[in-house]
């Protein structure tokens, strides 16, 4: 509730004393829910005929960006250069309507084997106001799903309904978590694995939901202001262990590149390139490395 509370009062204060209170907020409820926060252990539960990853690897692998801002649009050539060099590839989810999205941009992406995503029209919490507004919304996502040739999509700050997802034409929602007690809308689906979202209705199309299982960095580095990566791998250890999905969100908007004048709500790129590095030394052909829209195409696949 407190988490609700700050969200929707924060376009009434400044950006500044938003991120002081919680911070305030997220040190105090870190100690309440260390049981369940960063590892949730019942989140490890194996899915109903469960027969493992492709190729036996010992567990899957996703890795996502939220580009919230313009600033972070101007960093997305940097991030793509960074996964290149590493061996890595990613999914990047745009704001259209909060900035201007390059095409140029998309379309490297969408070439050169990553993914674009739909990250809302807006960045702010009205989606959920009222039925009407998100219908009326719809109808301009579903646009942007179609013009970009996408079919995934996440929730601005995780803020959802995942029976209303099921007006977007998509084929994947990304707007869930195994655990995160820290998030506005806060309850986490307790799963490190994909699962299906049916749709009852008529057409009877329904989805696959990808919860992120790896915490975000804007709340490690930001909020929590982490002066490293042990908790990414402790939890990236667990889940392995335990033969899940690491899904993670890491935004440009607060990765510092230049390695100078790090800014109040920004960490060193540094941070993300060591977890790759560490994923790659310690897990060597020991994971699946896959975009969202084909783990997605996977799963649909496996229940059938």
């Amino acid at each position: 509730m407190i988490n609700k509370i700050y969200y929707f009062s924060s376009p009434l204060i400044s950006r500044r004393l938003q991120i002081f209170l919680r911070r305030k907020l997220i040190l105090r409820k870190k100690l309440v829910c260390k049981n369940i926060w960063p590892i949730d252990k019942r989140a490890a539960k194996l899915p109903g005929n469960w027969s493992g990853w492709p190729g036996n690897k010992q567990f899957a692998l996703i890795l996502t960006h939220d580009v919230d801002t313009a600033n972070g649009h101007k960093k997305c050539h940097a991030l793509i250069k960074l996964e290149q060099k590493l061996g890595f590839m990613s999914s990047f989810n745009f704001v259209p309507k909060r900035y201007d999205v390059s095409p140029e941009l998309r379309s490297y992406l969408s070439n050169n084997g990553f993914e674009v995503g739909v990250h809302g029209l807006y960045h702010d919490g009205k989606y959920f106001n009222s039925r009407k507004i998100f219908q009326e919304r719809t109808i301009k996502i579903n646009q942007y799903l179609k013009d970009w040739n996408v079919v995934g999509f996440r929730s601005p700050s995780m803020l959802r309904n995942l029976k209303w997802f099921h007006d977007l034409n998509i084929e994947y929602d990304a707007s869930t978590f195994d655990t995160d007690p820290f998030e506005p809308q806060s309850d986490g689906v307790c799963t490190i694995f994909p699962f299906l979202i049916p749709n009852n209705s008529s057409n009877g199309k329904g989805y696959v939901e990808l919860p992120y299982t790896l915490p975000q960095d804007f709340t490690l580095f930001v909020l929590m202001q982490e002066k490293g990566i042990e908790i990414w791998k402790k939890k990236l250890d667990w889940i392995a262990e335990k033969g899940g999905m690491a899904l993670l969100i890491t935004h440009p908007d607060y990765m510092n590149f230049d390695g100078t004048n790090l800014g109040d709500e920004e960490y060193p790129v540094e941070y993300y390139i060591e977890l790759l590095e560490y994923i790659k030394t310690k897990y060597e052909e020991q994971y699946w490395h896959v975009l969202p829209r084909d783990m997605a195409r996977y799963w649909v696949n496996t229940k059938k």
